[in-house]
C-alpha cells in the first residue's frame, strides 16, 4: 500500500494561483490578504487536507504553542479534573498539552525534567514529588517558565497555584466538630497536603484530637489508588461501641468507606453515633447513605488559573513571583451535620 504524500503549502499555493508567501498570510491571519482572499484559499486548503507544519512555523515564531502539564497520580480524580481544566485553558488559548506522568516516583520525575529539556515546550504546569527540589530547578537555570500545582517548593521561586488546604480542613473541622473526641485518619506520606490538613485538623480542635496514619499499599507505592479497606483495617481495631469518637476526619473520601463500615459493624451508626468528614466530594460520596459530608476541591479552577498565570509568565518572564491559594468548599450531607 503506497502512503499519501503530505500535502505542503507549496500545493496550496499551485492550485489557487498565488505565491506560497501569500497562502501562508492568508492561513495565518494576516492583515495583508484581502477577507475574499483569504476565504479562497482557506477553503482550497481544506479541501486538499492541508495541515500546517507545526514545526516548521516553530522555528520561525520560536515558540512551539505547546504547554507540559506534569502529575503524580492519574488514579487520583482531582488529577484527572485538573488534566480536563488545563486542555480546555490550552486549547482557548490556542496551545497543545503535552501530559507526563511521574506517578510519584523521584526518578520518573528527574526522566520527566530532561524529556522537557529536550522537547522544547513553552511552559510547564508540575504537581511536585517534593522530595528533590533540585531536579525543577534545572528548568529555570535554562530559561524555561514553570508554574507549580497544588503542591509548592517555595524555595524555588516559581508561581504557584493551590488550594488552601489547611484553612479548608480547619474551617470544615470547627463547623462539623461536636463536644466529643475527633480522630483524623490520614495517609503516612511526606507530602505537604498531607502535613498540610493534619495542620487544619490540630488548628480546629486543639489537644482534644488524635491524628492516626493509615498503613497501606500506597504507603510502599503512592502512585496506587485510594483503598477503603486500608482505613477499613486500622478504624476496625479501634473503634468499639464503648469507645469511639464524636467524629472522624478521612484524608480522603475513599478512606471515609472504609470508616463507614467498621462504623456500622460495630452497631453504631454513622451520622448519629460517629460523624465522618471526608476530603475530595468523589463522584460516590453523594450516594452513600447517610451521604458524606466532605471538603469539595476546586480542580477546575486551579487548572484554569495555572494556564493563565504561565501564560503571563511566558509573556513577561521578569514580572514578580505569584502565589495564588484558593478556598474548597464544605458539602454537607448526612455524616456529619454542621452544629448550629
Amino acid at each position: 500500500m503506497v502512503r499519501a504524500r503530505r500535502v505542503t503549502l507549496r500545493d496550496v499555493a499551485d492550485r489557487v494561483g498565488l505565491s506560497a508567501n501569500t497562502v501562508s498570510r492568508a492561513l495565518s491571519g494576516k492583515d495583508q490578504v484581502s477577507e475574499a482572499t483569504r476565504e479562497m484559499i482557506v477553503a482550497e486548503a481544506r479541501r486538499l487536507g492541508y495541515v500546517p507544519n507545526s514545526h516548521a512555523r516553530s522555528l520561525v515564531s520560536g515558540t512551539t504553542m505547546v504547554l507540559a502539564l506534569v502529575i503524580t497520580n492519574p488514579s487520583n480524580p482531582f488529577y484527572a479534573a485538573l488534566i480536563s481544566a488545563v486542555e480546555r485553558q490550552c486549547r482557548v488559548a490556542g496551545y497543545s498539552v503535552l501530559l507526563l506522568v511521574t506517578e510519584e516516583n523521584e526518578d520518573n520525575e528527574e526522566r520527566a525534567v530532561q524529556q522537557l529539556l529536550r522537547f522544547g515546550v513553552d511552559g510547564v504546569l508540575a504537581v511536585p514529588i517534593q522530595h528533590r527540589p533540585g531536579v525543577w530547578a534545572e528548568l529555570s537555570a535554562a530559561g524555561l517558565p514553570v508554574v507549580l500545582l497544588s503542591r509548592d517548593i517555595p524555595e524555588l521561586g516559581f508561581d504557584f497555584v493551590g488550594i488552601d488546604v489547611e484553612q479548608a480542613v480547619a474551617d470544615a473541622v470547627s463547623r462539623v466538630a461536636g463536644p466529643g473526641p475527633a480522630w483524623l485518619f490520614e495517609e503516612d506520606l511526606e507530602i505537604s497536603t498531607v502535613a498540610a490538613r493534619i495542620a487544619g485538623f490540630r488548628r480546629a480542635l486543639g489537644g482534644d484530637s488524635l491524628v492516626l496514619k493509615v498503613p497501606g499499599h500506597r504507603t510502599r507505592d503512592a502512585a496506587l489508588p485510594w483503598r477503603p479497606d486500608d482505613a477499613h483495617r486500622l478504624a476496625a481495631g479501634l473503634i468499639t461501641r464503648e469507645h469511639h469518637p464524636d467524629l472522624v476526619v478521612t484524608g480522603n473520601d475513599y478512606f471515609a468507606l472504609g470508616v463507614y463500615k467498621a462504623v456500622r459493624e460495630c452497631g453504631l451508626t454513622v451520622g448519629e453515633d460517629v460523624r465522618v468528614l471526608g476530603y475530595g466530594d468523589h463522584p460516590f460520596a453523594a450516594y452513600l447513605e447517610p451521604g458524606l459530608t466532605t471538603i469539595r476541591l476546586p480542580a477546575d479552577d486551579v487548572g484554569t488559573a495555572g494556564v493563565e498565570l504561565l501564560l503571563r509568565r511566558i509573556a513577561d518572564p521578569d514580572r514578580p513571583r505569584e502565589t495564588v491559594r484558593l478556598s474548597a468548599e464544605l458539602i454537607e450531607r448526612g455524616s456529619a451535620r454542621v452544629v448550629r
